[in-house]
């Protein structure tokens, strides 16, 4: 039996016409920030690392993430490693109480460059790969933030710009003001809205990628239902119980396949086009190499075929967010 390293196969995706070349899954760092429950840096630490050893490049990271911890956490991670084998993928632009809530958001043009700030020096870098704003500012046009991080473009402190949590109206608008590598947005077995209100369609057209954050449903698709998830309507009540047994037809398509749900899950996201990166969150090495392991899966078409007659029957219920927090999407709008 061949170890994990030696039968991984991971494979390199492009964000977007002029974009970055980064690997598919990529890695998302909030959860090694205490998102979803306690977690030690050195777990952490480890985690990228394991990471990068076997071979992926694409770390993505919020500068609210931790209220700045998790790009401290990066930088430490990163600090022995050599800085052009790595893309960064980092947030921008949300605002936290001191309690953790998020209170707003700022896209303002000297925010963006303050933020950016910030961020070159917790990550000990002189740049960042891929900057975004977390979500639009209702009170900013969309030309003035992307207008900031084009001029940081030329600046040599951003290599690309991206977008996270918009509409394709605002979309198109940003990318009249300058290439667009990709948008970040959740899309998964359970959640595709992209695919019916316009936003993947609005993407492809103007040749912008996908990072498509959430593909295990914040836990719901790797049997995580606890803790801080039950602030998610998706993970209440009756919610949670008529959204398990869509869970449990899922896991048995997989179970047949000799699969996993997460790597039936992940791999799915990933075989709905070359444009779009999976972002598989992980805190520790072990859930890392669970996620690099979806890359061994290969859907045939009977595959998906199974998949698809589940979706087509099934309704998932609950917003992906508590109300508040959907008002603040773009894209749900």
């Amino acid at each position: 039996m061949t170890t994990h390293k030696e039968s991984q196969i991971i494979s390199h995706r492009r964000l977007g016409t002029d974009g970055p070349l980064v690997t598919t899954p990529g890695l998302g760092a909030m959860s090694m920030s205490g998102a979803y429950g306690p977690t030690t840096d050195s777990e952490g630490i480890a985690a990228i690392h394991t990471y990068l050893d076997d071979g992926g490049t694409l770390i993505d990271t919020g500068d609210f993430y931790g209220a700045g911890h998790n790009e401290m956490l990066i930088g430490r991670a990163l600090a022995d490693r050599n800085r052009d084998d790595v893309v960064l993928s980092v947030k921008f632009g949300a605002l936290l109480s001191p309690d953790g809530a998020f209170i707003g958001f700022d896209g303002r043009p000297d925010a963006v460059r303050n933020s950016l700030a910030y961020s070159l020096r917790r990550l000990r870098t002189d740049h960042v790969d891929i900057y975004r704003p977390a979500r639009l500012d209702p009170n900013v046009p969309i030309e003035e933030t992307v207008g900031a991080i084009a001029g940081l473009v030329e600046s040599g402190y951003v290599r690309s710009i991206g977008l996270s949590e918009v509409g394709a109206e605002t979309i198109r608008r940003a990318a009249k003001v300058a290439p667009i590598s990709d948008l970040q947005i959740e899309y998964s077995l359970l959640t595709r809205s992209i695919e019916s209100n316009g936003i993947l369609a609005a993407c492809r057209e103007l040749g912008i990628g996908i990072t498509a954050y959430g593909a295990l449903a914040k836990g719901l698709l790797a049997g995580k239902t606890d803790g801080r998830r039950a602030m998610f309507p998706r993970f209440q009540g009756e919610n949670l119980a008529h959204n398990e047994t869509i869970v449990a037809r899922l896991a048995e398509i997989a179970s047949a396949r000799g699969m996993t749900l997460p790597q039936l899950a992940i791999a799915w996201v990933a075989a709905q086009g070359e444009d779009i990166v999976p972002v598989v969150g992980s805190r520790t090495s072990e859930q890392v190499r669970a996620t690099l392991a979806s890359t061994e899966v290969d859907l045939s078409s009977a595959d998906l075929a199974a998949v698809a007659e589940v979706l087509a029957g099934s309704e998932v219920h609950g917003d992906r967010y508590p109300e508040a927090l959907m008002a603040q999407l773009d894209s749900e709008r």
